[in-house]
């Protein structure tokens, strides 16, 4: 979705906002972000960094500029939709927020995980839902409902115009397209860690964790390709509906994962609850709403649940059968240190191998 984004802002600057150019320019920053996760440069991060504190302030700059100029009458409560479509929009809210899951995946890096790891999550969080809030109320404080609808992925700068000038619409766009761009680069990121982790453990096959020249991950090219799909296959709002209602769905599945292994993380049993109700609520209504209004992204949905779930059942087969070749009576052949009562190496798949009798 930010990589589409990314190329609504570039073709509304360099291409009249040509739809053509809209998917050339996604195509082209996911292929160069991809690239960057594979140089793994320093450089890179760093300068991330700095491209972080700028976008942060210029949006910070945005969100007074617009708050010290709205028009309150835009945001009075005779003008917000039924509450049913109120509560649909939460599935999409919830998509802003994915990305801090990617923070976890910075734990093997810390110095203090335990510490360090919930102060960055909750920190993150609030700074960015205080702008997020901040700078809705200061676009629908500037421009009419159907305006931002009508503006898509364009909407914050367009917003800037009114008060901002031509310079506000040009800052924004550039503003965007630094931030959209290192989305993508942060959302690919994980790809590597997570693919290779689950192919360690047999989630994945061995593959998706291998190497390609000993360097290029397989998981990372893998996520890339599936990514590019979608953002040349799909439209916009398309993808965030789709987007938004898998990881919904994804997210109250681990929720309710996480409900037999509470006791281990210490996690409080009410919020657990309330996170999953949250999830199922919003999803059902999200659901209902597309199914109305968007059906085509709803079967979209499906056909990647579906496609996941026959993978998921392919592979273990494919696993299983792998296992009773190897051993036909126990699944696993038995090796010299079992033979011998020492302690079994690991398997090809990352878990500890069973001894055999």
């Amino acid at each position: 979705m930010v990589a589409v984004s990314f190329g609504s802002y570039a073709s509304a600057l360099f291409a009249h906002g040509d739809p053509v150019w809209v998917k050339i320019f996604a195509a082209l920053v996911l292929v160069v972000m991809t690239r960057v996760n594979v140089v793994g440069s320093q450089l890179v991060a760093k300068a991330q960094t700095v491209i972080v504190y700028v976008v942060l302030g210029i949006l910070v700059l945005f969100a007074v500029v617009t708050l010290a100029t709205a028009n309150r009458a835009l945001l009075a409560p005779s003008g917000y939709p039924p509450l049913k479509d109120i509560v649909a929009s939460v599935a999409l809210t919830f998509f802003a927020f994915l990305g801090f899951g990617i923070i976890t995946f910075t734990a093997k890096d810390l110095r203090e995980p335990a510490r360090q790891l919930p102060r960055a999550m909750l920190l993150a969080l609030s700074i960015a839902t205080v702008i997020y809030v901040a700078i809705a109320l200061g676009v629908f404080g500037t421009l009419p409902v159907q305006v931002v609808i009508d503006s898509g992925g364009t909407a914050l700068a367009v917003a800037a115009q009114p008060t901002l000038g031509n310079a506000g619409y040009l800052l924004m766009s550039i503003t965007a397209l630094f931030a959209t761009a290192g989305a993508t680069n942060a959302g690919l990121y994980p790809a590597i860690g997570l693919c290779d982790q689950l192919a360690a453990n047999g989630t994945f096959p061995p593959q998706l964790g291998g190497r390609i020249g000993h360097r290029v991950s397989v998981g990372l090219l893998v996520a890339a390709a599936l990514s590019l799909v979608l953002a040349l296959g799909f439209a916009l709002e398309a993808i965030a509906s789709i987007g938004s209602a898998v990881a919904l769905l994804v997210f109250g599945m681990c929720t309710v994962a996480h409900f037999r292994v509470r006791t281990e993380t210490g996690a409080r049993l009410s919020l657990l609850i309330l996170a999953v109700a949250t999830a199922a609520i919003a999803l059902l209504v999200f659901l209902a709403d597309l199914i109305v209004n968007d059906p085509v992204s709803v079967l979209a949905m499906l056909v990647i649940v579906v496609l996941a779930i026959v993978l998921d059942l392919v592979w273990k087969r494919a696993r299983a059968q792998h296992a009773q070749a190897s051993d036909p009576a126990h699944g696993i052949a038995p090796t010299p240190l079992d033979q011998a009562g020492g302690e079994p190496p690991p398997t090809e798949y990352g878990g500890p191998a069973r001894s055999a009798p």
